[in-house]
């Protein structure tokens, strides 16, 4: 049985039901629900005072879940994604099939396949991408560590992850870059 098992069946009871969690991701910790259900997306907008004009990444597991939640991605994204060390967001044009209050108003969506055990296995459980934001109310610093979060986001959710709590390696954001229809790469964030 899987270290984070438990983790994982109290995280799937709390997203089937439009909540959040908060847990760890392949970068820092994040802020989660249903990247579907845009009641759930409104929370996480409410409980990190955010803007909706901000839009949030979703977390997929596998690179069909890229061509299921967006209209045309390039082919060559996935040689891309293939060849990346540090885990990385790419915002895809078209997006489909998820909540509208996720979407940015130009129809874009960043998603990031994940390679992180406990993310890839909860997704794959859950069958329906996840959204991943930092931890933190907005305009604050993320927080790189668990104990960093500020009691506010953790009173905010329905479920806490305990897997990783004790760990004190220090993640980074994601790197961030956009695909563009004719190819071409722009690295947004490294």
């Amino acid at each position: 049985m899987l270290e984070f098992q438990k983790d994982i069946e109290a995280s799937l009871a709390v997203l089937r039901n439009g909540g959040t969690i908060l847990y760890p991701t392949d970068t820092i910790w994040g802020i989660g629900c249903d990247a579907t259900d845009a009641h759930a997306v409104q929370k996480i907008y409410a409980l990190k005072k955010r803007e909706e004009s901000k839009s949030m990444i979703v977390l997929v597991a596998d690179e069909r879940d890229i061509l299921k939640y967006t209209s045309h991605p390039d082919p060559r994204v996935f040689d891309f994604l293939k060849n990346t060390k540090k885990p990385t967001t790419v915002i895809y044009e078209g997006a489909i099939g998820l909540a509208p209050n996720l979407v940015h108003a130009d129809g874009s969506i960043a998603i990031r396949l994940v390679r992180e055990p406990f993310c890839k296995n909860l997704i794959k459980r859950f069958r329906k991408p996840i959204v991943s934001t930092s931890a933190n109310v907005s305009g604050e610093q993320p927080p790189f560590f668990f104990k960093e979060i500020a009691s506010e986001i953790k009173a905010g959710v329905g479920y806490i992850v305990k897997y990783r709590q004790e760990e004190e390696a220090r993640h980074e954001p994601s790197s961030i870059v956009k695909w563009n229809k004719d190819g071409t790469l722009i690295i947004l964030r490294k």
